[in-house]
């Protein structure tokens, strides 16, 4: 019996030891959940709501948000969102100020302000003017109407539709002559836009050159020069249909039509009160506006000419 007691006390012992040595690395072992994995890159912020992620001792994630919140609750970070925001802001009207000075794209709504009537009215109008009795412009508390309103009113619809149906138009005239490809359309689109500018171009600098005070815009000029492309296409359709023959006489109406046109309009923008009043000229200034209004008038049939003649075979 005493050796059997002193043996199990002498296991006792030695089990006791060995607890003692085994101790330390079961409470590693055990506290590892509670301390951060030297392997793992990023915190895990997985747990639910109330529990402490590793890493932030003391602050849940219900408290947090997200990780980036604190630095997004940064006194100095919000200072330079604020300050990029305005930064942002100023960059905006800078750029908005200095576009609409050169192409006031604010004022583009009003010339393509029109309707269904009003597109018919004035397609009528170019083609046959010579019935219309009042060219003046209607205002409101010195505004002009909106083109629907108003039949003498400039618009860029008619000649932006204009323009790409001369193009779809001279397409199909080539196609019937064997003569259609891409690069040709494209060259015929590129010389009508060329010349368009050139024009608008031209008139600005002789309008500069008389001193003419008007209250015509570049894009006045723009629409006004644009309006030919109407009687372009019918000249190149009738030439379609009836030959040559027909694409002259048509074209020759289409010709008188734009300069009647032209002269009725512009004289009102151009010349004096007087003048638009049906009083004669006098003095060199109103001569040279006079003068200049005919030569803007005159170049309508010569480009109408020379960008359609050779679609007719």
């Amino acid at each position: 019996m005493d050796m059997d007691y002193t043996a199990t006390q002498s296991g006792f012992t030695q089990c006791k030891l060995l607890g003692q040595r085994i101790d330390p690395k079961l409470r590693m072992r055990n506290t590892s959940k509670d301390r951060t994995d030297p392997s793992q890159l990023f915190d895990d912020t997985s747990a639910a709501p109330g529990v402490e992620p590793a890493g932030f001792p003391g602050q849940g994630v219900g408290a947090m948000g997200y990780p980036g919140q604190t630095l997004l609750s940064d006194p100095m970070s919000n200072l330079a969102m604020a300050y990029g925001s305005s930064l942002a802001s100023q960059g905006k009207d800078l750029v908005d100020k200095n576009l609409d000075r050169f192409l006031p794209i604010s004022k583009l709504k009003y010339y393509f302000a029109v309707d269904t009537v009003y597109v018919g009215k004035k397609l009528g109008l170019l083609v046959f003017p010579y019935m219309h009795q009042n060219w003046e412009v209607s205002y409101q508390q010195d505004t002009p109407v909106a083109p629907r309103f108003d039949i003498n009113a400039p618009d860029l619809y008619i000649p932006a539709m204009g323009f790409i149906t001369y193009i779809l138009v001279s397409g199909l005239a080539l196609g019937t002559q064997n003569r259609f490809t891409p690069e040709i359309l494209g060259m015929q689109a590129s010389s009508a836009l060329v010349w368009l500018i050139m024009e608008v171009l031209a008139v600005l600098l002789s309008l500069y050159l008389v001193t003419v005070n008007t209250d015509l815009t570049t894009i006045d000029l723009v629409a006004f020069s644009g309006y030919k492309y109407v009687g372009m296409i019918v000249g190149v359709v009738a030439g379609l249909l009836f030959g040559r023959t027909g694409y002259y006489l048509t074209l020759l109406w289409c010709c008188i039509s734009i300069f009647i046109f032209m002269i009725r309009t512009l004289r009102l923008k151009l010349l004096s009160e007087a003048a638009a009043q049906g009083v004669l000229i006098h003095g060199a200034r109103n001569q040279l506006r006079m003068y200049l209004t005919m030569s803007i008038a005159a170049a309508q049939p010569i480009f109408m000419y020379w960008l359609t003649y050779h679609l007719v075979g």
